[in-house]
């Protein structure tokens, strides 16, 4: 078990039982910069679309706290049961609802909600006119697109749907590895950050 009290944002990517199986979590800075672009709160609702590891879904958890609800939807059972893994090490089952199947089915029974964390789908254009449905007025939609194709078709389907105040974000990070001589810096595959407003 950990001790959730002293995580505020940024979990160490290493803190997650991980799998070979499945890939992630999602690294620890796009997980602060998509919580952050989500713009969550004590008490939000939240849906996570291909919670893999379930790292974006613990961060958000822990930001929702036990007033909040996050829904965390995967259609691989080996993420169900590996998010489930971090939902009990992070001790937040009363927070979490891992289920099991196609995203955009499951979200049409969901409560409304203030968040849409889109991370895995391969029916994008379906998952994000399910998430405009399903979010609250002012609700957030946040896309992690790892292809330029995905980040591309993102933004178009974002604008066609309805949402306004489309923001793209970029971003590169790069890892310091101590090595004899110093510190080298390894780059990390770029990452795009698709995030808008419901209004």
């Amino acid at each position: 078990m950990v001790d959730t009290q002293r995580y505020r944002m940024g979990i160490a990517d290493s803190e997650f039982i991980q799998s070979d199986q499945i890939p992630g979590p999602t690294k620890e800075e796009i997980r602060v910069i998509s919580i952050s672009k989500a713009q969550l709160f004590e008490g939000a609702y939240v849906i996570d679309v291909g919670c893999g590891t379930g790292g974006l879904t613990i961060e958000a958890a822990l930001q929702v706290k036990e007033k909040g609800k996050v829904f965390a939807i995967d259609k691989k059972e080996e993420a169900v049961s590996l998010t489930k893994q971090n939902v009990a090490k992070f001790q937040l089952q009363n927070t979490v609802e891992v289920i099991f199947g196609n995203a955009v089915q499951i979200m049409s029974e969901l409560p409304q909600v203030d968040a849409v964390l889109i991370g895995g789908s391969r029916s994008l254009r379906e998952t994000i006119q399910a998430a405009y449905e399903r979010l609250k007025l002012r609700g957030k939609v946040v896309v992690n697109a790892i292809l330029l194709e995905t980040a591309v078709n993102a933004v178009d389907e974002i604008k066609k749907v309805g949402f306004k105040d489309v923001d793209v974000v970029q971003v590169f990070v790069a890892k310091g590895k101590q090595v004899p001589s110093g510190t080298m810096m390894l780059a990390r595959n770029p990452i795009t950050v698709i995030s808008a407003t419901k209004k």
